[in-house]
């Protein structure tokens, strides 16, 4: 089983901070948010997290206290997340042990490409590209597997080709002639029946752990998913 990447996130904005999580959830990672602040560095050594995004304005003491409380004991990136755009604050967070600085308001994306960056940068991980396909499931499309929460959906090699497809393809509709040739290409040779029990198997797997139709059909064209 993969090993999940825990992130802890320091920010007292409930609702900022809810959007967060359950964003980098949605991701495959395990996001946590800190609820004590007067002791944020009991909850990192409670949470054990493989980074920290960490808010500089913060009750009882800043960002820059805790930062500098973590470096005592940990090397785990730190990444700052404020309102404040001045450069004097973002060479302080620098200068207290931080790893990079991302400005108020932000696009999640962009947050979510800095974190894969640190770790990839501290660990040396291959950060896992996983494409959110209905509630809590996943795909990833470095090793074409298919996660419910982080249970993985056993796919045998034809279908992980036709979701890997699917994606690329997503929203568009792959027409069934499309799919035969990805198949082929695998020295499958695969008939107009085979696929079309190919798709339905892989369907039902999909759907008996989600409980949603993934993969939908536009008839007398072929398959996509939304």
């Amino acid at each position: 089983m993969k090993e999940v990447l825990t992130i802890m996130i320091v920010e007292d904005e409930k609702l900022l901070s809810g959007e967060i999580r359950e964003f980098l959830t949605r991701w495959g990672y395990r996001a946590v948010s800190c609820t004590d602040f007067e002791d944020i560095f009991g909850e990192f050594q409670k949470i054990k997290p493989h980074l920290v995004l960490m808010d500089i304005n913060l009750p009882y003491y800043d960002g820059y206290h805790w930062c500098r409380k973590i470096r005592e004991i940990s090397h785990v990136p730190i990444l700052y997340i404020s309102s404040r755009n001045d450069d004097r604050d973002k060479i302080m967070g620098i200068a207290q042990g931080g790893d990079d600085y991302i400005e108020k308001p932000f696009h999640l994306e962009l947050l979510k490409a800095k974190i894969e960056a640190s770790l990839r940068r501290t660990y040396q991980y291959q950060v896992k590209d996983r494409v959110p396909i209905g509630e809590h499931l996943m795909f990833d499309q470095n090793s074409l597997t298919v996660f419910y929460g982080e249970q993985e959906v056993e796919l045998t090699r034809s279908e992980q080709k036709i979701m890997e497809k699917l994606i690329e393809m997503r929203p568009g509709v792959v027409t069934r002639d499309e799919l035969m040739m990805v198949l082929w290409n695998t020295d499958e040779f695969v008939s107009d029946g085979t696929l079309t029990t190919m798709v339905s198997r892989l369907r039902k797997k999909l759907e008996q752990v989600s409980g949603d139709k993934v993969i939908k059909t536009r008839k007398g064209t072929g398959y996509y998913i939304q």
